[in-house]
């Protein structure tokens, strides 16, 4: 019988030995980056999943992470930057992994395969949720279980796997194959399927975040400004965009309760904060068109 992929042994393994560890760290690091380029072969998938993640947040939708492992741990990572970065409302994101999500440094290893919490968990699904289903190998229980109950409330499902023509990735609305090489430790997913999968994961936020308009010129443009680093990043930007000093973007900012898309509105074209707030609500939250309109 044929293993997947992430169970084969990589043909440079016998390179690890303790005698050279330099020339292993050599291995490991051109594992690493064979498995980041693996991703480009998916560019178009990705774009696709990030539109419906957009369209779930957009429409008032959750967001589902579903995962068990390294896998999980990838997922989880993404899913808690989004609200520092890009202020997605927590009441939108959900983490369902395996287990739970590990407060100390062990994971169970049998919960993967244990996934009869994820019904309750996921009984408030609408086919406006986006469900974000991650498995190396694509045929891990706990995550197909995830996925089996999205297909049947009709939400969409986002598959990310590192086997081709695995289970998750046969059954899901948008497929993610991400195919790395064999692992130079073999079947250790954690490390370069797990590079893949956070390289991924960090696109399709950020496409998503770019698609709802939460990026204009490459700034973040959707954060709140509620702690000193914040601030002072959120001062930069709105200085930037509208041309202003230091002084005039605080200033903005302050009249804009932190929240940068106003204060770019109220520094550059002298608005109220309800006008800002009016012109944004009118051009779908989008910097560009609300900077564009006519006053």
């Amino acid at each position: 019988m044929t293993l997947p992929s992430t169970e084969q042994l990589h043909d440079a393994s016998a390179i690890l030995d303790r005698s050279d560890l330099t020339a292993s760290a050599q291995a490991l690091v051109e594992g690493q980056i064979a498995a980041a380029t693996s991703v480009r072969a998916a560019l178009g998938a990705i774009a696709d999943g990030a539109k419906a993640m957009a369209s779930t947040i957009r429409s008032g939708g959750v967001l589902h992470y579903v995962a068990a492992g390294s896998s999980g741990l990838m997922a989880a990572a993404d899913a808690q930057e989004l609200g520092g970065t890009f202020s997605i409302s927590p009441s939108q994101l959900k983490i369902h992994m395996a287990g739970g999500l590990p407060t100390g440094v062990e994971m169970p290893g049998g919960a993967e395969d244990a996934a009869g919490d994820l019904a309750q968990a996921l009984s408030s699904l609408q086919a406006r949720d986006t469900v974000v289903a991650v498995s190396a190998s694509g045929s891990t229980p706990y995550t197909l279980t995830g996925s089996e109950i999205a297909r049947a409330s009709g939400a969409t499902i986002l598959g990310i796997a590192n086997n081709a023509d695995s289970p998750l990735l046969l059954g899901a609305d948008i497929p993610i194959l991400l195919a790395t090489p064999p692992e130079l430790i073999s079947g250790s997913t954690r490390m370069g399927a797990g590079t893949a999968q956070k390289i991924a994961l960090n696109m399709l936020s950020s496409l998503m975040a770019l698609e709802l308009g939460h990026v204009h010129g490459g700034m973040m443009v959707n954060l709140r400004a509620d702690n000193e680093k914040l601030r002072a990043r959120a001062t930069g930007i709105v200085a930037r965009i509208a041309n202003v000093d230091a002084d005039a973007a605080q200033h903005a900012l302050d009249a804009a309760n932190g929240d940068v898309k106003p204060a770019v509105l109220i520094a550059a074209r002298g608005l109220s904060l309800t006008d800002a707030a009016a012109r944004l609500r009118a051009t779908g939250g989008i910097l560009n068109k609300a900077l564009e309109t006519e006053t």
